[in-house]
This record gives structure tokens, sequence and C-alpha cells, in this order.
């Protein structure tokens, strides 16, 4: 069995500026870029749960987690329950035309062995469920746990789980769509890795370039950075987001949120380790563009297949449906090379209207108005400060200082742009 690699091209012009020596700025270009990461934190923002959400849906999670808890049915004894996926590790994304969001909890038993069935402990789940006035209109049954649906808020997904002792990583076993067998997974490994990457800082070399530039140490060459709140998470966030809006349509198809978390992170701790930047933007274009590299590949009989293995327990593949459906690996490699190049493209666009549209493109309507408010409102507030001024080689720049020297400051007046 050979192994082989795909990686999507880099758009046209983006790995350019490496080539150049050390000590070359592009100053316009780098006060673009730090600004483009103010816009993409956002539009991150925008897509989050509001604090009332978080409250109510922790409110509700630990309502659910005690009913069950004091279940006497045998076969629920002992149960745990703890948040999984997106909620559990911060990178939630509202769903396009919806207020609700997921979240997804794991109802784990660990004094049960694999002699349960999986159908019979799904089933003692829903009757303890069922067995609560307040749930019972909540209720609706999936094919692999059970979900409660509180309309305009968000809907709570609980998969049963027990021990999976042929992991040496604490694994759990859960079952598949059609109850007939346990499927390893490890939810709480999983969340341990993505936050140890997480935690991985770069070295960016912005400070670096502005102490050491010949225009004066004086002269602030650029906007003041909004930066990421959580790099790999934002990352994660706006590749999620970019996916929906791109197959709004297929959602079927669409690739799955743990596969981009997946890649983006091993993707992320890469590039942490091996490279240095110029600014947060470099680093989100580079952990992009090398989320294929770790996907597996081999032949088997002539047919290829693809391989997305976590990292934390035995013999799940995150692209199973890619083997059996192989347009979806088609369809996250069409939608990679988008992603790369449509965020690769954002500083190179100029005009605050033409920057709005190519967001609302990207992200949608509300995410891209609310970024493309927050800049203008913080432009505004600077020309009327007298903070808004004209640097060398950069153009506007919104700085500290009301008269930083070198630079011009732009006139007061209450209608951006004029």
């Amino acid at each position: 069995m050979v192994l082989t690699g795909r990686v999507s091209p880099a758009p046209e012009g983006l790995w350019n500026r490496r080539a150049k020596p050390m000590n070359f700025i592009d100053h316009a270009r780098q006060a673009r870029e730090v600004e483009v990461v103010g816009l993409l934190e956002a539009v991150c923002q925008s897509l989050e749960p509001t604090s009332s959400q978080t409250s109510l849906a922790k409110q509700r999670y630990e309502g659910v987690g005690t009913w069950l808890a004091k279940s006497d049915d045998p076969v629920l004894r002992s149960i745990t329950v703890y948040l999984q996926g997106s909620t559990a590790i911060g990178t939630v994304v509202r769903p396009i035309g919806f207020n609700e969001f997921d979240v997804d909890l794991v109802a784990h038993v660990p004094d049960l062995d694999v002699q349960l069935s999986p159908a019979a402990q799904k089933k003692a789940l829903g009757d303890r469920l069922r067995a609560n006035g307040n749930y019972v209109s909540l209720l609706e049954e999936m094919a692999r746990c059970w979900r409660l649906n509180y309309a305009g808020e968000f809907h709570m997904d609980i998969t049963p789980s027990i021990p999976n002792p042929k992991c040496r990583f604490g694994g759990e076993l859960v079952p598949d769509k059609a109850l007939k067998r346990w499927n390893p997974s490890n939810p709480k490994g999983y969340r341990r890795m993505f936050e140890e990457r997480a935690k991985l800082v770069p070295v960016i070399r912005i400070r670096k370039h502005i102490a050491a530039d010949s225009l004066g140490a004086n002269v602030e060459p650029y906007p003041q950075a909004i930066a990421f709140k959580g790099i790999l998470r934002r990352i994660v966030q706006i590749a999620k987001r970019h996916r929906d809006t791109l197959f709004i349509d297929r959602m079927d198809v669409a690739p799955l949120s743990v596969i981009i978390t997946t890649l983006a992170s091993r993707s992320y701790e890469w590039c942490v380790r091996n490279r240095e930047y110029d600014n947060e933007l470099e680093l989100v274009l580079d952990v992009i563009q090398h989320m294929p590299d770790s996907i597996d590949t081999c032949e088997v009989d002539g047919v290829l297949q693809w391989f997305i293995w976590n990292e934390t327990t035995a013999g799940e593949n995150f692209a199973e449906k890619w083997n059996q459906r192989p347009e979806r690996a088609e369809r996250f490699y069409t939608w990679h090379a988008r992603f790369c190049a449509n965020i690769a493209a954002l500083p190179t666009i100029r005009g605050i209207d033409r920057l709005g549209e190519k967001l609302t493109d990207l992200f949608g309507q509300k995410p891209a108005s609310e970024a493309i408010g927050k800049i203008v409102d913080r432009v505004s507030d600077a020309r009327t400060t007298g903070n808004l001024r004209v640097a060398p080689k950069v153009g506007l720049t919104v700085t500290a200082a009301a008269a930083a020297a070198g630079s011009t400051p732009v006139r007061s007046n209450t209608f951006f742009g004029s």
C-alpha cells in the first residue's frame, strides 16, 4: 500500500512575499492585512452566541445532566454528561438563516461493558428524558442520539457512550446510526488535543519591523491592530462559515466540521512550530494552505481511498464518508481552493463598499455588515478625535497619539469619507 498526498495549489501571489529580503517591508500591504484581521475578527464575533444565549444553554445543559444523573435505571447508573464538539472547543458558528445553535452532549456511562447493545442504552436514555414532563414536547429521536429542540434558542443532541477498553487514550464507544454496533470515538481526548494546539503561540514579526522602520520611531505605520481572540479557533470559524455559504444548497456534500477542525488544528501546529510570520493574516493564510497536507490516501483494488484519522483513538476515520461517496472528497478540495483564494484576495480589495460586498459573498450579509460597521465607527471616531492620520508609504492610519511625527492629520468631518 502506497500513501499519497494531495495539496491544493496556492493562490497566485500568495507566497512570493517570502522570497523578498528580510529588510523589505511593504508598508501599505502590511497595513491592509492588519485591517483584514480586524474585519475577520469582527465577522467571527457576529457568528457566536450572545452572552444571554450562552448563559441559557449552560442552564439547560446543567438541567439535563442533573435529571439524567438522578436516574435509578441500572443501565444509566453513574452517568456523566459533558459537552463535545464546537461548543466544547469554542468554535461555534451561527447557522445561516437561523438563530438556533447546536449544543452537542455526551451521556457517558463509565461502568458498562460492550455487551449492552447501543439500541438498549439509547432506549434507556430516551425513557429517562420522557419521564420529565418538561422534555416530552421538546424531544426528537435521531439516528443515534436524542435531540431536545428549544425553538429559537438551540437544539441539544445527547449521544450515549460507554468506555472503550481497547483505547489507550481513554476513548469511548458511541452507537453507529443503525444502532447495530459501537464505534470508537474520544470526545474528551479530541478536546484536550485541540486546546493544546490552540495554546501554541506563533512568532509574529510585525513589532520587530515597526521598531526597525526607517520612517522613525515616532510614526506608527500600521493601523491599531485588532488581533484574533485565539487564532486557531478563528480560523476554524471563518472556514466553517465560508463552507456554509458555499454549500448553502448542498449541505449533504459539504465538508464536515470535524474534518475542517482537525485539518486546521494539525496545520496550525505545524506552521507555528516551523515558521515565523510578518502578521497574523500571513499565519492564517499559511494554515489554510496546508490543511490538506495531513490527509492520507491510498489505492485499494484500484479505487482511491481517503483517511483522516482521529489521533486520539484507533479506528475512527473522519473521511469515511468520502470513501462511500467520492464526490465529498472532490467537494472538499474545490471548497479548499476557493477558500484559500478568497481569503488571500481580501487585502487587495480597495474601497469599503467593495470590501463589504466581498465579505457578504463569503460570510453573509449580517456578519459582513457588522464587521464593516465596526471599521467605519472606528475610523469616524478617530477622525472626530483627531487620531486619524496619513502616514508616509501607508495611507490612513488610526494612531494612539494625536500628533504622530511624520504623519499628517485628517480634518474632522461628521461625514465618513468626505
